[in-house]
């Protein structure tokens, strides 16, 4: 007997039959880097195949053993071998010859421009290496960098690594409370900021808020202050220092150390369900292994000739792995963007794309949600002919956002490549192989080669085709996170106890007729209506497929009746007009066609934005507690704050109810 309680109630599986497919074309299959043949090798033995990707790095000491599993969850890889992560992305393209290559094409917000060639980055984190070095930072101390879009910001990162210092990176957009937090729990001795950053054309101040975060009594001896903006900071003698009169002025020469495989490289914060911050530990061997590997496959990377773009801010996991890490450790040409999609003009990534002839694109959908709303007249004024591949991450992707993505920004040519990871995966796990995948609108496909993912019932195990359930991994890889930082409980706790020999991080999924693995979202998103459990992002997918919506979120809110109610916030599309109660009620009819009654909005309301942090993601949890009448959480990391208020004005006068 199936257990309602974990299978997606069966109605559910009709929005799943994707009957789309986009297979790559011969040209692309026949050059892709990675083939079918892959899958087998993997298969075969999975340490092996590990083993030779980690030999893509160059090792100052080779490794005795691939995997050590013996202490099970706390693995090890790659033991015994010594590597440097900086000189594994710089000194060693230099030493090969390719020293002149482009690292780094720089965007500003304001229009300002750099170009970063590989030698020309060596030299900067060399020297910033240096002035760390004279601040006192040495091997194993904690560096917390907090810092907009700018090159200073993968300078101080590859130094940090080369020095054997793990960095904390904290997104730009965090309070200094956040911050506070983040620098007390790892300890950082050493903060890297700016004086600013610039967005949609104004200053976003930083150093007030260091300044604040240690006001009373943090045990941080140095702030580090890179001069972006030119605004008035304040001082502290003897702690604040300029990256001018520091960094700039030290010698462009530094000696790599070798460090072993298991040395923490970063920690990076994730919001956990106690309200304390989750420090993700990444050491440095397999996730570099993890990162070049997944940047080269996934999207089908030819270094000498590709420019590359991740649409995404350095203060989170896609950006360390595919910003950073991966490109360098690749060699690869990539654009390093300041500003938003929409500043000065809603042209400006595809004007980028154009300048730059960028051959890939990574981004959230959220992202392409919103490049939706703005119509396809907007791309159609730039020449994107040099994509060959674009790829969207961070959240399910709406099968019709994904047919807009590739027919408006990919031209019906390029594959689209949907990856699921996450922070704690460090490198993508379930990913389209560009070259040998049909891929199915929506559905994240099956796991890479190397990776063993399975959706699983209550009990834990594996789920019939055509169901649903939790997303595991079944075996350790290379960029796993090693624990949480200082807490070896918590990391069992969180990750290890619902299926005990399995990893869970809390994602829904399901498995198609095909076998193929559709996300779901998180496990929290499910509503139960009625006793039936229904998914967020299907119901979500359902609203985007309508011509009118460009973006929708989905929350469950109380009811008397079926114990929760299905309440929906939509974006139409700039040809909608404002909507109003025919245009809802069509809304309404076309989730129950698309999906069953059972799911169709109690409620929906058309607003001109949604609820989002400045990474993208749509903060759901405001929008239940709007949908309950609740007092308003926690919104200082919102893009922007006053869509809340407008939006809890538009429930009190114009909402439309069944």
């Amino acid at each position: 007997m199936t257990d309602e309680a974990t299978t997606p109630e069966p109605t559910l599986a009709n929005l799943l039959r994707e009957n789309r497919r986009f297979a790559p074309s011969d040209t692309f299959a026949a050059q892709a880097n990675v083939k079918a043949d892959a899958y087998a090798e993997a298969s075969e033995d999975r340490l092996a195949f590990w083993d030779k990707q980690a030999k893509r790095l160059s090792w100052n000491e080779p490794w005795t053993q691939t995997l050590d599993w013996s202490n099970a969850p706390f693995a090890k890889w790659f033991v015994g071998g010594k590597l440097n992560a900086a000189y594994n992305c710089l000194d060693r393209h230099v030493e090969a010859g390719i020293g002149d290559r482009v690292a780094y094409y720089f965007e500003g917000d304001r229009g300002d421009t750099r170009t970063i060639t590989y030698q020309e980055l060596t030299a900067l984190v060399c020297q910033a290496a240096n002035a760390l070095t004279e601040l006192g930072v040495k091997k194993g101390d904690r560096v917390a960098i907090y810092m907009p879009m700018i090159p200073e910001t993968v300078v101080a990162m590859l130094a940090c690594a080369r020095l054997g210092a793990p960095h904390t990176v904290v997104f730009g957009g965090f309070s200094a409370d956040a911050l506070r937090s983040r620098i007390d729990d790892c300890q950082a001795r050493v903060v890297i900021t700016a004086d600013g950053g610039f967005r949609k054309g104004n200053t976003s101040p930083l150093k007030p808020a260091v300044d604040q975060a240690i006001a009373d009594g943090a045990d941080v001896d140095t702030v580090l202050v890179v001069k972006r903006t030119g605004d008035d900071v304040e001082w502290v003698e003897g702690r604040d220092v300029w990256w001018h009169d520091t960094v700039e002025k030290a010698s462009t020469t530094h000696e790599a150390e070798a460090f072993d495989a298991e040395h923490p490289l970063y920690v990076m914060y994730t919001s956990g369900t106690t309200g304390k911050p989750k420090g993700i530990l990444h050491t440095t061997g397999g996730y570099m292994v993890g990162c070049a590997y997944t940047q080269w496959a996934v999207f089908d990377l030819k270094p000498e000739t590709d420019v590359y773009w991740t649409a995404a801010d350095i203060g989170w996991v896609t950006g360390h792995s595919y910003i950073v890490y991966g490109p360098l450790a690749n060699g690869t040409t990539s654009v390093m963007y300041e500003g938003t999609p929409d500043s000065p003009h809603q042209g400006r990534w595809w004007e980028i794309i154009d300048k730059y002839k960028v051959t890939q694109l990574y981004c959230a959908p959220t992202a392409i949600r919103t490049l939706m709303k703005w119509g396809a007249q907007v791309p159609a004024k730039y020449d994107l002919s040099s994509l060959k591949l674009i790829g969207s991450v961070g959240e399910p992707i709406n099968p019709e956002a994904y047919v807009w993505y590739r027919h408006h920004i990919g031209h019906d040519k390029t594959p689209v490549v949907d990856t699921w990871w996450q922070t704690e995966t460090g490198m993508i796990m379930v990913s389209p192989l560009p070259g040998v995948t049909a891929g199915k609108p929506g559905a994240a496909m099956k796991a890479l080669p190397g990776v063993s993912a399975d959706v699983v019932d209550d009990a834990g195990k594996s789920v019939p085709d055509g169901s649903g359930g939790y997303m595991v991994l079944t075996e350790p890889w290379p960029a796993m996170l090693r624990t949480v930082w200082g807490d070896d409980q918590r990391y069992i706790d969180t990750y290890w106890s619902r299926f005990p020999g399995l990893y869970f991080a809390g994602d829904g999924a399901k498995k198609d007729e095909d076998g193929d693995i559709w996300l779901l979202g998180r496990v929290d998103d499910v509503m139960n209506v009625s006793g039936h459990r229904l998914s967020t992002t299907e119901i979500e997918s359902a609203l985007v497929s309508n011509e009118k919506v460009a973006e929708a979120a989905v929350v469950g809110a109380s009811d008397e009746l079926t114990g929760q109610a299905v309440v929906a916030f939509v974006i139409l599309r700039s040809e909608a007009g404002n909507g109003g109660p025919d245009v809802v009620a069509e809304l309404r009819e076309h989730v129950a066609k698309e999906i069953g009654k059972l799911a169709r909005p109690r409620q929906i309301m058309v607003v001109p934005e949604l609820p989002k942090t400045r990474s993208g993601k749509i903060m759901r949890r405001l929008l239940r507690d709007v949908a309950e009448h609740r007092e308003i959480g926690d919104v200082t990391t919102l893009a922007d704050s006053s869509v809340m208020d407008l939006i809890q004005e538009g429930m009190r006068t114009g909402a439309h109810d069944d």
